[in-house]
């Protein structure tokens, strides 16, 4: 099977070029003069929140394994292609690890930053817009992949501000569990797939 990275190299790969988005969320925020971490503080209802909002992205990924439709199947293979070979090698605390990294450092770049950023410029309904189209385009790996990472990232967006008090760890807590639970879901397939 051609790959396009290297299975063995895949994790510290991954988490090298996570960590560095909190780098590039603070170096955009020192440009546009916004701490990434200003709406970042610790709350337990945020982290529940987050938990119980992780549900129905996650029962939304375990429907769409289901439906049997080209874009979705195309997305379904190219993931376990592409993640498969590279995370069955890994233990679970490893890609909790890695999902961790991922969920705090593009929630830091795209709603710490990108987000208000977008706001202070033309209100909230164009931050949250506009900071999800370009989550989307990040994310696009197919067409509609970037479609279902931007609705995925409005919901992210939208989970900040859901008690009334801005709040960067819930859609934190949603993202990286999601990715927890996804990257497992990925594992299990491909392990299958081997037998």
């Amino acid at each position: 099977m051609n790959q396009s990275f290297d299975p063995e190299q895949f994790y510290k790969k991954a988490c090298v070029f996570e960590g560095a988005l909190i780098l590039v969320a603070m170096a955009l925020g020192w440009v546009a003069d916004i701490n990434p971490f200003t709406d970042l503080h610790f709350s337990e209802s945020a982290i529940a929140i987050g938990l119980i909002g992780t549900v129905p992205l996650y029962l939304l990924f375990l429907a769409m394994e289901q439906i049997q439709v080209n874009s979705l199947t195309k997305i379904r293979t190219l993931l376990l292609d592409t993640l498969g070979p590279s995370l069955h090698r890994y233990h679970w605390t490893d890609l909790l690890v890695l999902a961790g990294i991922a969920g705090l450092s593009e929630e830091l770049l795209f709603r710490g930053v990108i987000q208000p950023w977008i706001e202070s410029a033309w209100g909230v309904n164009a931050g949250l817009i506009g900071s999800n189209l370009i989550f989307g385009l990040a994310h696009a790996l197919t067409p509609m992949y970037g479609l279902l990472a931007m609705i995925v990232g409005i919901y992210l967006g939208l989970s900040m501000d859901i008690t009334g008090d801005r709040n960067l760890l819930t859609p934190v807590i949603i993202h990286g569990f999601y990715d927890f639970l996804a990257f497992l879901a990925l594992m299990r397939a491909y392990r299958a797939r081997l037998n």
